[in-house]
């Protein structure tokens, strides 16, 4: 099977969203990109993930053409492509519908960044990109206009897009985003969260990318 490994991760991420809660049915999507033939490995369009197999997720190449697969992919495929060709260092994208960052996306509101855990993974406060309609290759360019170096933003009345430098540090992007979405919101309910500065934020950071982990 072509790109297998990438295949099962893929799924194994689509999964993991269902386990986390942060889609419904057959919402979200998630592709890794394979850095040695630069092929994309991409949920299919519409199904459930739990009936699926690696075989089952479409390999396209750059330009979204299908190399192997028997179903349509994504309807959001073009903006996976286009976040890619804009990010070089991404090789996971990962889209959700988690609630209570979703709720920040309804508001247009950014979330602050007033935890650690949001300085880790994200890298700071998580921006909102501009409405798009859905299934117009219109998301990716509004995401890159605000997404920066950072690894998540939220996509206005509609979602969040998780970014990262393997498919499995996509996801961690997506779950700790929700749970940062929702500490804030019940933070909110108690006072006025205290955000971190600026320095703080880069200190938070960088000890995930270059001290946290077995690989460090």
């Amino acid at each position: 099977m072509l790109l297998e490994n990438l295949r099962k991760e893929v799924l194994t991420a689509a999964l993991q969203l269902i386990r986390y809660g942060l889609v419904t049915l057959t919402g979200g999507n998630v592709s890794g990109r394979d850095e040695q033939t630069g092929y994309i490995a991409i949920t299919p369009s519409g199904m459930d993930y739990e009936q699926l197999s690696p075989s089952d997720i479409v390999i396209i190449d750059g330009a979204g053409n299908m190399v192997d697969g028997k179903w349509k992919a994504s309807v959001d495929t073009k903006d996976h492509l286009y976040i890619y060709r804009q990010r070089p260092d991404i090789r996971g994208i990962i889209h959700t519908h988690s609630p209570y960052a979703c709720s920040f996306a309804m508001l247009h509101r950014e979330i602050p960044c007033c935890s650690t855990t949001l300085a880790n993974e994200v890298g700071g406060s998580v921006p909102v990109a501009r409405y798009t309609p859905v299934a117009e290759a219109a998301i990716g360019p509004a995401v890159m206009e605000v997404l920066g170096d950072k690894n998540a933003c939220l996509l206005a009345n509609h979602g969040v897009i998780a970014v990262g430098h393997s498919v499995r540090h996509a996801l961690v992007a997506a779950v700790m985003l929700e749970d940062g979405a929702k500490v804030y919101h019940l933070a909110s309910l108690k006072g006025a969260p205290v955000q971190l500065p600026p320095e703080e934020i880069e200190k938070a950071r960088n000890v995930f990318l270059y001290t946290y982990g077995q690989n460090s």
